[in-house]
């Protein structure tokens, strides 16, 4: 553990629309991608990560935060499509950039915000000393920002990794001798998935497979950096994706053995891939099952860092992620994370998952039996979800069912505005069908 005269650094990056089975460490066979197979094989693979949501908007409000979207003011869609541009993430919510300001550390957002768009909402305002982004999905702007200034007008799609990189590379070394946090929310591969001109035919999945494979390659010249500059065994370095597949890129993308894609509340939609790297304190080359999401990370990581949490009144949004780092570790057998609710892309509540068990709260038309009740299905045994047990367990699924009545009840209660002006849309308060 690092003493607080050298607290660890962190590397938290974020592919875009990238699904499960994207990466060749998680099954791919249409996309190599050494570079993050290494940094698995130096640290941790996890294999029941969940986004923060099912979209773009929601689940980086969740992976900032450490709460359900809804407690945000989140009531469905992203920026740009179902929220308006001049509505995001409130001002007075804690981030994980304010987080490690506060600590003493550099803070710098680089790639993907989708936050809000206006100068209130920008990353300048959420705890990050440089900022270097797109404010939207790189379908929706052509802009990127520099700060408040404008940087380029339109941007190269095909280009936006590379730059992301060199941004990120340079904030690395000049902050070599100070502790640092870079949040790194690449655009890539969201579509269009627009291959790089040195990249352009080397992977055989077409445009998408060369995005994700220089991806990856681009990521092996920010990891070398840390070696030249001395900083691989005190930089915890964590991998994750927003979300699974989008449905216009299905072809080329994967989120198997898992159904469902981006927007939806199956297993593809919203489990994603996850390495966590920290050498000399996460085991090398472990696989964990262990069920952990997007909102667990900054309690988590914090804890990695030494860095003690407020709580109380005066911090919003509530937490809702859990301190998993002991158990990450592997130095407890007691695994704190024990439920995770599921929403659509919408924000409609869809299911609760308890250990291996996924009850179903509303009408899925993938999933047999939620036309006539909640489904329950054994993701150890059904991946692909297609087999309601609720019959075998009406124990379990009264129980379970309860449990999400109680938590979705406390978020409603305890939950903060959009920020921006007020939202004219108002989430459907019917809820799923079976819940009361």
């Amino acid at each position: 553990m690092p003493t607080v005269a050298e607290p660890a650094n962190l590397i938290l990056m974020m592919a875009d629309d990238l699904g499960y089975n994207d990466l060749s460490c998680y099954g791919s066979e249409r996309q190599k991608t050494p570079v993050l197979d290494k940094l698995a094989k130096e640290g941790l693979r996890l294999t029941s990560f969940y986004a923060g949501a099912t979209v773009c908007t929601p689940s980086r409000m969740a992976l900032l935060t450490g709460a359900y979207p809804p407690r945000l003011g989140w009531n469905g869609g992203v920026v740009g499509y179902g929220l308006k541009p001049q509505n995001g993430l409130a001002t007075q919510a804690r981030t994980m950039g304010d987080v490690f300001k506060e600590a003493g550390y550099k803070t710098a957002l680089i790639g993907k915000w989708h936050l809000g768009d206006t100068p209130e909402l920008h990353p300048m305002g959420q705890g990050f000393d440089l900022t270097y982004f797109i404010d939207k999905s790189n379908n929706q702007t052509k802009k990127l920002w520099r700060g408040r200034e404008l940087e380029a007008d339109p941007f190269d799609n095909r280009r936006l990794t590379e730059h992301f990189i060199k941004e990120a590379v340079a904030f690395v070394k000049s902050n070599s001798k100070n502790p640092f946090f870079l949040y790194l929310p690449f655009s890539a591969p969201h579509f269009p998935a627009q291959a790089h001109p040195d990249w352009k035919g080397k992977s055989v999945n077409a445009d998408y497979g060369d995005v994700v494979e220089e991806l990856d390659g681009r990521i092996g010249d920010l990891l070398k950096v840390l070696e030249d500059e001395e900083l691989e065994k005190n930089t915890i370095v964590v991998f994750i994706s927003d979300n699974g597949t989008e449905p216009g890129q299905r072809k080329w993308g994967s989120g198997e053995p898992f159904r469902g894609l981006k927007w939806s509340a199956l297993e593809g939609g919203t489990r994603v891939p996850c390495i966590l790297r920290f050498p000399n304190v996460i085991p090398a080359g472990e696989v964990t099952d262990k069920l952990t999401t997007a909102i667990d990370l900054l309690p988590t990581l914090a804890a990695a860092c030494g860095i003690k949490l407020k709580e109380g009144p005066g911090i919003v949004p509530k937490l809702d992620g859990l301190n998993l780092w002991e158990s990450l570790q592997g130095k407890t057998k007691t695994h704190p994370r024990k439920s995770l609710l599921y929403w659509h892309g919408w924000a409609m509540p869809q299911a609760i998952r308890v250990g291996d068990f996924k009850l179903y709260l509303d009408k899925v038309k993938e999933i047999p039996g939620t036309n006539k009740g909640p489904a329950l299905i054994d993701l150890s045994k059904d991946p692909a979800e297609e087999k309601d047990l609720a019959s075998e367990h009406p124990e379990k699924v009264k129980s379970m069912k309860a449990l999400a009545e109680k938590l979705l009840s406390e978020i409603e209660e305890n939950s903060i505005s959009l920020g921006g002006p007020a939202s004219p849309r108002k989430q459907n308060k019917k809820g799923a069908v079976w819940l009361k």
